[in-house]
């Protein structure tokens, strides 16, 4: 539950930046030297629609991130103030603004290229993070590479971690190992995985401790635990899908909020996050409009009812 004793209700500790969404109008033809499209640019990346999902149902949100010192970084901080996420852990990146461009084809296909400036040698201040984290009730990850010495910290603190994987190749990838190891419910992407269930028995033989929550796109998602395996097919809403930015955070802020601060039953938070998911690809080129506590409700409550 949340605690009122607490600062925040979460702190996100992950990547954020401006994504330029490239839209194509058709199939892109790359033999000549230009293609009409619609470029959009927002706010993004992981800990960007993270913490800003957070923010919009309402909870305590503390982010600790990189920013450069830029008009790009300026208008995230700006975005972040109107939003209400506490920024005491948002530092200064000397090479600037992550950058990611996003190729959106009109079949829902998305081909990303992500910049992420020095994430790979940055060192956050260790006692800063501590103060921040120690004023939460649980921490959201995402997988920036200065952040794994951030998890010692808030295992330390006995918070509830999540922790989202993204488009995970291998189950042993050195690189997402800390994160693997440190988180309590786990996030992941199968776009890059045949045989996503292999993939979590995987995991369930060396951590059969964990919550593992799968996004599949249009086939839905899977949700794992110790005794059992649950596939939830995709939710509709009025509104068609559109894009696809955002959709695995919103999965992945529906379900924590729900299950880790609202104590609403495991199967109940996997309708949430989906929903959280699916109100995301409604919206284009934006991180602004999220779903809201009242909306997210309503619709839990209409496809409850319809179960």
């Amino acid at each position: 539950m949340t605690n009122k004793l607490k600062r925040y209700d979460v702190v996100v500790v992950g990547n954020v930046g401006i994504d330029t969404n490239v839209y194509f109008y058709g199939d892109p033809n790359f033999d000549v030297e230009s293609n009409y499209t619609l470029n959009i640019d927002c706010v993004g990346q992981a800990g960007g629609y993270s913490a800003r999902g957070f923010a919009q149902l309402g909870y305590r949100t503390a982010f600790i991130g990189y920013i450069g010192d830029d008009f790009t970084g300026h208008f995230i901080r700006q975005e972040f103030e109107r939003d209400g996420i506490h920024q005491e852990g948002l530092f200064i990146d000397p090479t600037g603004t992550g950058r990611s461009v996003n190729f959106m084809y009109q079949d829902s296909r998305r081909k990303n290229f992500y910049d992420g400036k020095a994430h790979m040698v940055l060192q956050p201040d260790v006692h800063k993070c501590r103060e921040i984290l120690a004023q939460a009730t649980f921490a959201h990850f995402s997988i920036p590479n200065w952040a794994r010495l951030l998890l010692p910290i808030a295992k330390e603190l006995h918070l509830p971690i999540s922790c989202d994987l993204q488009d995970v190749l291998d189950v042993h990838d050195p690189y997402r190992r800390d994160f693997l190891q440190a988180a309590d419910i786990v996030f992941f992407s199968a776009v890059n995985v045949i045989n996503p269930e292999l993939m979590m028995h995987e995991i369930f033989g060396e951590f059969p401790e964990k919550i593992l929550i799968c996004g599949m796109g249009a086939a839905g998602c899977a949700l794992a635990t110790k005794d059992r395996i649950d596939y939830f097919a995709a939710v509709e809403l009025p509104d068609p899908v559109i894009d696809t930015n955002g959709a695995g955070d919103g999965l992945a802020v529906g379900f924590t909020s729900s299950y880790v601060l609202e104590n609403y039953p495991i199967q109940d938070a996997i309708l949430r996050g989906q929903l959280a998911a699916r109100w995301t690809c409604t919206q284009k080129g934006t991180s602004s409009n999220l779903v809201t506590r009242k909306l997210l409700d309503y619709y839990f409550e209409q496809k409850r009812g319809m179960q």
